[in-house]
């Protein structure tokens, strides 16, 4: 085995204690709400994630040399953005099960996610205004929106009528899964007190590696029917799917890991060079 498999075969392990971090963050966060009924309904949906935003998120920060605690309340945020846009996308795609267990409105009813999906949205609003720098909310807000736009569009497309094209498919992409991947490196600058230049980089890796992400989740889920990303490419072969996207997610990791090169070499820029590679080698 080489060493970069050996690297790569260690990803977990060196994502560990940033896991951590961000696991006790959001017990702590959440263990604010101990007097809500949604308290528990959170914990259940935040359970079992990979953390691979918040994780990168505090990356990007200890890259410009942030280490403290400071970028805790930014990676909570962004996680429990990606949470929210989960227990929105299961009722969307009639999701059963996530993670190994059932979906959130599979367990709680429809009503219950659509008002957990509200407070969590709160939640993040009350994170937010802890930071003195604006940004940091406008950073949130329009990887929000942009997490909108991309779902919707996905869910009025109607392949039996439309041919969706390549350009339009990636935009999707885009705004539906790689802004959050983007915001969340700009956000580890931002907090990170990075210079522009800095800033502008790991955004752009964050940009580049989410493209590759979803790339690689609609390479591994195009055959299903029950997935709207698939929907939208069944006009396509087997043998055009699989090539055209496969080489679009090599280009979009080795676009950000060319970024990490703006950027002084730490353990910190290695592991997210690291995982841009492990972005497209996942089996799941």
């Amino acid at each position: 085995m080489d060493e970069k498999s050996l690297s790569l075969q260690s990803i977990e392990g060196r994502m560990r204690p940033y896991i951590e971090r961000v696991d006790r963050a959001l017990a702590t966060e959440l263990d604010s709400y101990a007097h809500s009924r949604f308290r528990d309904p959170l914990v259940f949906a935040v359970e079992g994630g990979k953390r691979v935003r918040p994780v990168m998120l505090m990356l990007s920060a200890e890259a410009l040399g942030k280490t403290d605690d400071g970028v805790l309340g930014a990676a909570v945020a962004v996680e429990l953005l990606h949470t929210e846009s989960i227990i929105h996308d299961d009722i969307i795609d009639e999701e059963v099960t996530r993670r190994s267990k059932m979906t959130f409105h599979v367990k709680y009813g429809y009503g219950a996610s659509l008002l957990t999906a509200d407070f969590v949205f709160a939640m993040i609003l009350a994170i937010a205004a802890r930071y003195d720098d604006r940004r940091i909310a406008e950073e949130i807000s329009g990887a929000a929106l942009s997490m909108s736009e991309g779902e919707y569009s996905e869910l009025t497309i109607d392949p039996n009528v439309y041919n969706i094209t390549w350009d339009e498919y990636l935009k999707i992409v885009g705004d539906k899964t790689a802004s959050l991947f983007e915001t969340s490196l700009r956000l580890g600058a931002l907090v990170g007190d990075g210079r522009e230049k800095e800033v502008k980089a790991l955004a752009g890796y964050g940009r580049a590696v989410g493209m590759a992400y979803q790339l690689k989740d609609d390479l591994l889920d195009w055959r299903s029917q029950d997935k709207i990303s698939a929907g939208l490419l069944k006009r396509y072969s087997e043998s055009e799917v699989v090539g055209r996207i496969t080489a679009m997610a090599q280009n979009y990791t080795e676009e950000a890991k060319r970024h990490l090169l703006t950027l002084k070499r730490t353990p910190a820029t290695a592991l997210l060079s690291d995982l841009a590679d492990f972005t497209i080698q996942r089996s799941h």
